[in-house]
């Protein structure tokens, strides 16, 4: 459901002694016109965050219960199997539990000091939990090379049971997860985590059932090792992006060249864009800025209604800043260096 909701303030072409002409809000002797173009999902993405944080809530609970069910069954039957399951799920409900307080404390408004807002609290609990998922994989790894140096006896029946109940729960939280928003990377990360303890669960029965059969223990610590493999996977994939979000990188799919390449062949106001940069506030919040030249003759607030009508159409930019250079491109004489996506100023 898309609501065209832009924020087109008024832009007037204003004269420097540097020979530039830059769109200004009518309030600002700043050299930027601002354009809130992509703002058509507001509505949408205020509703999945609502729903989001509620299907992580409901999945802590779950998890947080069957938690102490599963470190007791553990115990119990010596199982290094449900332990490693269930140091996992103690990371998951510990995941879960930041990730509905970012998603919370996200939905503040912007102040002076954080102008942006808390959206980045989502990046920064991804990144927490994929670290924590490292650790508990190591963990996992360490306890089975011990396991195979000194077997321990295990209660295959207990196990069993136990495993059974926890793939039942992990089940529940995971349905719970799975409607919610995919591009939400902090969700994506709570659902990777408690596809983990599926797996988990699922090793455990296997190994449960090996050890009522054939009493043969070494199946557990082995099985143990390949669910540290799927977790250490998810945890990549969730450190990865994090991080890549963090370190401003340009948004996943997009391509800066492809973006100058489509303004300078489909825009009549735009004779050449460069030093072009995009980065994004979450997964799902993109935001760009860059230079363009003017064709001859054209207006400075058209160049800029023109270019955010683009960005919001053809690759859903949320916030563009647009700088507009009648004359040599400043940037490049002052450091000495061209932006990212950037091409030599004209």
């Amino acid at each position: 459901m898309a609501h065209n909701h832009r924020h087109d303030a008024d832009h007037t072409g204003h004269n420097h002694d540097d020979g530039h002409v830059h769109a200004d809000h009518d309030h600002s002797g700043h050299d930027h016109g601002h354009g809130h173009a992509g703002h058509s999902h507001a509505g949408h993405n205020h509703l999945h965050g609502v729903t989001d944080q509620r299907r992580i809530g409901w999945a802590f609970i779950i998890i947080a219960v069957f938690m102490f069910v599963e470190v007791t069954g553990g115990v119990l039957s010596g199982s290094l199997a449900l332990l490693a399951d269930a140091g996992h799920m103690v990371s998951d409900a510990a995941a879960l539990g930041f990730s509905w307080i970012a998603i919370h404390y996200g939905r503040r408004p912007a102040s002076a000091q954080l102008s942006y807002g808390y959206k980045r609290l989502e990046i920064l609990a991804a990144f927490v939990n994929g670290c924590a998922l490292f650790v508990i994989a190591a963990w996992i790894v360490v306890e089975a090379i011990q396991r195979f140096a000194s077997p321990v006896p295990v209660a295959g029946k207990t196990m069993l049971i136990v495993a059974f109940v926890g793939l039942a729960a992990n089940i529940a939280a995971f349905l719970v997860l799975h409607g919610g928003n995919r591009e939400n990377l902090n969700l994506r990360g709570a659902w990777l985590h408690v596809l983990g303890d599926m797996l988990g669960s699922v090793a455990a029965i296997v190994a449960a059932g090996v050890i009522l059969l054939t009493g043969w223990t070494p199946i557990d610590p082995i099985l143990s090792i390949f669910v540290a493999v799927i977790i250490l996977k998810s945890a990549w994939g969730i450190v990865k992006s994090s991080a890549h979000i963090l370190l401003e990188g340009t948004p996943e799919g997009m391509n800066l060249a492809d973006i100058k390449a489509d303004l300078e062949q489909n825009v009549p106001e735009v004779r050449d864009a460069h030093h072009i940069h995009a980065w994004s506030i979450t997964g799902e919040q993109h935001l760009l800025t860059l230079h363009v030249h003017p064709t001859a003759g054209t207006v400075s607030r058209d160049v800029v209604t023109a270019v955010q009508r683009r960005l919001a159409q053809r690759f859903s930019i949320e916030h563009v800043t647009v700088q507009v250079e009648e004359d040599v491109c400043i940037d490049t004489h002052a450091h000495g260096a061209k932006g990212a996506g950037a091409t030599d100023c004209h």
